[in-house]
Parts: C-alpha cells; sequence; structure tokens
C-alpha cells in the first residue's frame, strides 16, 4: 500500500502544502494561500501607524493557510488520510511572536491588539538594528566566544535584538510574553499539544549551541538587568532536531486538517534550509542558493569553520553529521519587484498587452538583448539592507552610471547583476575561510521561473548551476523530514534516495561574459567596502 506525506512550506506572503508519494516521489496535489493580512509594514489592523523598518504579520494568518491547504490536498488527491504518515512544515526565521504559557499569542487579547510587539515579528523586520548593534558590542567587549560563529556580528532580523526591542519599546508586552516562540515552533505547539523547539531555528537565528546553549546569563543581564533568566523562561530550551519527531496530531488538530490524530509532526525546519535534501544535497560541498523574495545560501561541511558575515553554522544544522553554513542577501527577488511595481513606464504595459505576455516576460526578453557591461551601470543589492557580508539593515541601494540615455531594462538587468555579485561575494567569502564550495545547485522561484538571471548568475560566479527538480523543495524538503520522522525511511539519505531530483538541464557559463562580470565585480566589491565602511551617508540619510 503506497504512503503518503505531506509538507507545508510557509514562506513570507503565503503558504503552500504539497502531498508526495513516498514510493516514487510523485507529487500528486498542492495547493497554496495567501496570507489574509499580509505584511504589515505600514499599520496594524487596528489603524496603528507602524515605524520604518517594521514587517508584522497576524498569527491566525498561519493556522488559516494550514488548515485550507493541508485539508484541500487531502481532498483534491483522494488518499486516505490512513495512509498519510507525516507531516512536516517549514518556515521563515526568525519569525517570532510573544505567547501565553498555553501558546495564545498577545496579540489576539484586547488589552494588546493596537500594540505591534504583540504581533509576529517577520523574518524581514528591522527596526531592532539598535539593539543588534546594542548586542555586537556588548559581546566583543566580553569577547563571547558565540559571536565568531555568526561572523562577528548580530543581525536585526535574529531573536535576541527583536526581543530586547520589545523589552526597548513595549515593556508591557515583555512583562506580559510568557514565552518568544518562532511561528514554525507555534505552529507544531497548536499540531502536536506539546512545545519544543527546532535547533536550527534556535541555532541560526537564537544563537543557541548544541553544547553551550543560549547565551549565558551573566552576557543578558549585563545587556539589560530586566533580561535576567530569559533563557529556560521565556526563551525556552527545550531544543530539539529539526527533522525528528515532535510529537503525534491531536484529535482537534487533526480534525481540522482531515488527518489522523496521532499523524506524525516532524520539529519544524527553516524554510531555505528544507530545499536541500529535496534536490539529494546530503553531504558537503554543495552551496545551495533558495532564491526568492530574498536568497540564502547554505551549504555543509565537515567542519566548523568561522567565516566573517555569515548568519551561522549550526551542528546538525540540516543533516546529522555535518555543520552547516549560512549566509544570504536579504533582497533579491524583492528587488526586482519594487523596480517593476515602482519605475515601468506606461509604454511597456502597452507593449506587453498587445503582445499577449506579461510585463515581465517582456522587461526579460528586453534585457536579455543586452551585453554584460554594456549599459554601463553598476548596482548595490541593499534595498532590504546587507545580510552577508556587512551584516547591516541600515544600508541602502544604489545604481550608480545613470545619464539621459539609460533605459529601464538596462536598469533592470543591472539589479539582477547586482543580487549575482553578492552572490559571488558570498561564494568567496566562503572559499577564503576554508569552507570549499564544488557545486552549485538553485531552488525557488527565481531558478524555476527566470532563465535570464540564472545564466547571469552563472556568468559571475563562473560555475555551471544546477537546479532542483521540484518547484516546490521547501515543500517537499518538509514531506521528506516527516516521513523520516514517521519512521517510514530510516534517514535522510534513504528519502532523498526515492524523492529528491534535479532539473535534466543546467546553467552554463559562457566565458566572455564571465571575462566582463569580473571586471565589474572587481568595482562592485569597491562600491561595497566604500559605502560599508568608509562613507556612512547611507545611514546619514536615514537620519535626516
Amino acid at each position: 500500500m503506497t504512503k503518503y506525506a505531506i509538507g507545508v512550506d510557509f514562506g513570507t506572503l503565503s503558504g503552500r502544502a504539497l502531498l508526495v508519494s513516498l514510493e516514487d516521489g510523485e507529487e500528486i496535489a498542492s495547493c497554496v494561500m495567501e496570507y489574509p493580512h499580509g505584511v504589515m509594514d505600514r499599520t496594524l489592523p487596528s489603524g496603528e501607524r507602524l515605524e520604518n523598518g517594521a514587517a508584522f504579520q497576524h498569527p491566525q494568518d498561519y493556522l488559516d493557510v494550514l488548515n485550507h491547504t493541508v485539508k484541500t490536498v487531502v481532498a483534491q488527491s483522494g488518499v486516505c488520510p490512513e495512509d498519510i504518515v507525516g507531516l512536516g512544515i517549514d518556515f521563515t526565521s526568525c519569525t517570532v511572536l510573544p505567547v501565553l504559557e498555553d501558546g495564545t499569542p498577545l496579540c489576539v487579547l484586547d488589552e494588546f491588539s493596537s500594540d505591534p510587539h504583540a504581533y509576529v515579528k517577520l523574518w524581514k523586520h528591522h527596526s531592532a538594528q539598535q539593539e543588534a548593534d546594542e548586542i555586537t558590542v556588548l559581546a566583543e567587549e566580553r569577547k563571547e566566544s558565540w559571536l565568531a560563529r555568526y561572523g562577528g556580528k548580530v543581525s536585526s532580523e535574529w531573536l535576541l535584538p527583536k526581543v530586547l526591542e520589545t523589552l526597548h519599546k513595549s515593556p508591557m508586552v515583555f512583562s506580559a510574553a510568557q514565552r518568544f516562540v518562532e511561528a514554525g515552533d507555534w505552529l507544531v505547539w497548536n499540531l502536536t499539544g506539546r512545545e519544543v523547539h527546532s535547533s536550527c531555528m534556535a541555532g541560526y537565528k537564537g544563537t543557541w549551541h548544541f553544547e553551550s546553549g543560549y547565551p549565558s546569563d551573566s552576557f543578558l543581564t549585563a545587556l539589560d538587568p530586566r533580561l535576567h533568566g530569559l533563557a529556560g523562561t521565556k526563551i525556552s530550551t527545550k531544543v530539539m532536531p529539526a527533522g525528528t519527531l515532535a510529537g503525534g496530531l491531536t484529535k482537534p488538530a487533526a480534525e481540522n486538517l482531515g488527518l489522523c490524530a496521532g499523524t506524525a509532526v516532524s520539529v519544524p525546519v527553516i524554510d531555505a534550509h528544507a530545499a536541500l535534501p529535496a534536490a539529494g544535497i546530503t553531504g558537503p560541498g554543495t552551496l545551495m542558493m533558495i532564491m526568492g523574495t530574498s536568497t540564502c545560501h547554505i551549504l555543509m561541511n565537515g567542519e566548523e569553520k568561522e567565516v566573517p558575515g555569515i548568519c551561522g553554522v549550526v551542528k546538525d544544522g540540516v543533516l546529522p553529521g555535518y555543520f552547516a553554513y549560512e549566509a544570504g542577501q536579504a533582497c533579491v527577488g524583492d528587488h526586482f519587484a519594487w523596480f517593476m511595481e515602482n519605475c515601468l513606464p506606461e509604454r511597456f504595459l502597452t507593449q506587453a498587452a498587445a503582445e499577449g505576455k506579461s510585463v515581465y516576460a517582456l522587461m526579460r526578453e528586453k534585457a536579455a538583448l543586452l551585453a554584460p557591461g554594456e549599459s554601463e551601470l553598476l548596482a548595490l543589492d541593499w534595498w532590504n539592507g546587507s545580510r552577508t557580508p556587512y551584516v547591516d539593515a541600515d544600508l541602502s541601494g544604489l545604481v550608480l552610471g545613470m545619464t539621459l540615455k539609460t533605459r529601464p531594462e538596462e536598469i533592470y538587468r543591472a539589479l539582477i547583476e547586482a543580487t549575482a555579485f553578492g552572490t559571488k561575494r558570498i561564494i568567496d567569502t566562503y572559499e577564503q575561510h576554508g569552507v570549499n564550495i564544488r557545486s552549485l545547485c538553485a531552488s525557488g522561484g527565481i531558478a524555476e521561473k527566470d532563465p535570464l538571471a540564472m545564466q547571469i548568475y552563472a556568468d559571475v560566479c563562473g560555475r555551471e548551476i544546477q537546479v532542483a527538480g521540484s518547484a516546490q523543495a521547501g515543500a517537499l524538503g518538509s514531506a521528506m523530514f516527516a516521513a523520516v520522522a514517521s519512521g517510514h525511511f530510516q534517514n535522510m539519505e534513504q528519502a532523498a534516495g526515492v524523492l529528491a531530483r534535479l532539473k535534466d538541464f543546467s546553467y552554463q557559463p559562457v566565458a566572455e561574459n564571465s571575462a566582463v562580470y569580473n571586471k565589474l565585480y572587481d568595482e562592485y566589491v569597491t562600491l561595497c567596502e566604500y559605502f560599508a565602511k568608509k562613507n556612512h551617508v547611507m545611514k546619514r540619510l536615514k537620519k535626516v
């Protein structure tokens, strides 16, 4: 009898459920639902205005998406619920919310419904930069050993800055919160009735270590005396390996989802990390680029090494037995979408409509006709700050070299090239610090739908790029973790041997294009160093 598993991939704007056959990896049914509240970056539902850099979400959206998408794929597939052995979840991170001891989000309580800090702080919530800087400075002064594992700098996107921001800006929410919990962990808590916390999320975004745990209480108390006892109370120390068995579905959760009570639920994993096993990456040396609104660059290695500016290195961070490294770019797909939404001339819309194609397709066609360097433009990909290597959300974007002759497609291509240069910078940073990369693989919406961008990446990096075979690599990876957690497969290597796949083509670098891009890349690095380290005009402009 064929068995099945479900993976649910929670992204920035929507969630997606995938039901997959564990016999041959066939993707039987899928369903996508956008979050009803979307990303709240201007106002709360109450009308409360938000500060710049804020990015909140409503936790009820996650439950609505989970119940709708899972119930839909079960109904569409016609599969008997008894044959579905497991449910796995991946989630953006650090996406964190304050809750009561029973898991109730503070934002659903009347007294906190107008307080933004009672809501979910999305991964790209950046208004905790001051707190991130405070944590970094104190860790440097105290020579905290954990700081080197995170590239020497704490990001505003992580757990501790977001908790400290809540303490600074909303002491009442901080006091009322009995837990600060990752949204992925919170969902598993709702499904199983068990509060467990993912080592993947805690390790990369919570500065947790498998041997030493969270930063010491002496450090946290030095940061602010009100943080005394934070780890073990408001931040739980019940950390479990990602992808292992968290528990079984409770009867109420099973009824909501159309599944059987007791169905295995795996400990959640970060959305980007779930994509690696889905592409068959079960060992060291292959860099996976998960390319969507942002890009994560993840690879495994047999040793723990210090790499500046990365998001962390975590033992068993993806698969047991390996140290998994994460770096990233905070703005990639968002970068292109910003341009298309704000800088597109009317004539492009008219031409696209006349030719019966999307305006994105038309823009790519025009940009593809340009040779590398032809536009005389160079951009910095910091529209949402810099993640690796500078870990600074206050840096901003730049386009250099525009004239009265500059055309929209030239700017658009320069933005693509900027993100490719950012990826090459990450590759170089890894290799300069002893983490070797043998091959590149990509997944996500850009890898799936944008051949122009992928070819530019291959040319800029000077390497072949393979592409994950599933358009839903995160959801597939989560389903694989669920299948292992249920005991259907002994380990992820065995699961990958049955379920993982790559597309039957790859992107090959064009030597003459790479030669031009090497020159532009040198200029890109020069600009990065200047604006990140020497001239802080971008920060001064924000203060003005």
